[in-house]
């Protein structure tokens, strides 16, 4: 725990154009309770970032964010895309390297792996795009959260409430993230048991299926332009 003479523990979410936003508000929602903390939201120009039918505003240059302690990157469907994006991957790559914890929620471990941070490692991602995590060298972990070393990972959207209280146990203990969860009133109660390939029931799988082949072959087409920019 931090005292005042303490630096703020500083938590940056690296956000990027087209996202899906409640893989970055629901962490955030979560790890912002962290006592003694400061959250910074990035992205890379800065200024307003459209994401998936929001839009946030008053985000920092990431080029700007000089360091941190814990690094979120969200994910999306043009997680591959920003995945070429040299300049952002290398940002986020920089910051990874000195910070504490480098996580991310749904396919945001798929920019992880463009920036050369998962050769090896074990990591968690939506389950409809888990596939092309090999192609940056990581291992799939189907888990819901994933830790490997200082890499922690949740799976897809909604997973990353649960990787935001796992971190914040983490971090601040596990009777503050009961505290926190408590008052936010997390106690997931779906009303369709269909939230995972192995428990939806098969027409619905099927239909599912028909809109994750369309977008996969672009999806690995630009995962693979992305591993091999890594060099």
């Amino acid at each position: 725990m931090h005292t005042d003479a303490s630096p703020k523990f500083h938590t940056v979410f690296a956000i990027w154009p087209g996202m899906t936003h409640l893989d970055f508000t629901g962490p955030h929602q979560v790890l912002s309770r962290l006592p003694g903390s400061v959250t910074t939201v990035a992205s890379p120009a800065g200024g307003a970032v459209e994401a998936d039918g929001l839009t946030f505003g008053g985000t920092e240059k990431i080029a700007d964010v000089r360091s941190c302690d814990l690094l979120c990157v969200p994910g999306g469907i043009g997680a591959t895309k920003m995945g070429q994006d040299r300049a952002f991957t290398g940002e986020i790559r920089r910051l990874a390297l000195g910070a504490r914890y480098v996580t991310s929620v749904c396919t945001g471990s798929l920019i992880l792996g463009a920036a050369g941070l998962l050769k090896g490692r074990r990591a968690a991602c939506h389950w409809a795009f888990a596939e092309l995590l090999p192609i940056f060298g990581a291992i799939h972990d189907p888990a819901r959260v994933a830790r490997d070393g200082n890499i922690i990972t949740g799976g897809g959207v909604t997973a990353g409430i649960d990787f935001a209280f796992t971190v914040l146990a983490e971090i601040a203990g596990p009777e503050f993230a009961q505290t926190v969860q408590l008052g936010l009133e997390y106690a997931p109660a779906p009303p369709f048991d269909s939230g995972r390939p192995e428990l939806a029931p098969p027409e619905i799988r099927e239909r599912y299926e028909v809109t994750r082949v369309k977008s996969l072959a672009a999806r690995r087409e630009e995962a693979m332009a992305a591993a091999a920019m890594m060099g």
